[in-house]
């Protein structure tokens, strides 16, 4: 089964790198100076920034879904990138590392869930895609908790 994943869009995100640092604390967003070649996991570029590079450090809510399960989490997001969506294959930030997939009905209630290391992704995704009841994927990086991408059928 082929299998999509799909980063944030910038839009939301773009105005937030023309504030200050008093006016991101106010929101409790922080910006931040990517200080190391992997650690900072872009959710629009589906890639890690690289050192040197400004991100923005924002909560985001990932899962709006009325339900027990709605939920956000920390995020960050560079400046300057376009969205990415693959198709059958795990975007670079994703394949480097332990991934936490949740599966949700259409309703927003997680019906399964399980880890996996994001090269090794594929198996579980068609997987948890065999039960017909299961709408949608979320990818989260494992270690920190944080919601990395959604994964839909393709």
């Amino acid at each position: 089964m082929s299998y999509a994943v799909t980063s944030l869009s910038p839009e939301p995100f773009a105005p937030l790198f023309q504030l200050d640092d008093e006016a991101l604390a106010a929101r409790g967003a922080r910006r931040v100076i990517a200080d190391a070649p992997l650690g900072f996991p872009c959710r629009v570029s589906l890639d890690d920034a690289r050192p040197g590079e400004t991100l923005i450090l924002i909560n985001y809510e990932h899962q709006p879904a009325p339900t027990p399960f709605r939920a956000s989490h920390a995020i960050f997001v560079r400046e300057g990138v376009e969205a990415v969506s693959t198709v059958g294959e795990m975007p670079p930030a994703l394949r480097r590392r332990l991934l936490s997939l949740r599966a949700f009905d259409v309703s927003g209630m997680m019906r399964a869930a399980d880890v996996t290391e994001g090269a090794a992704a594929d198996a579980l995704i068609e997987t948890l895609f065999e039960d017909p009841d299961i709408a949608y994927l979320h990818a989260h990086y494992a270690k920190w908790g944080c919601y990395a991408a959604r994964i839909d059928r393709a």
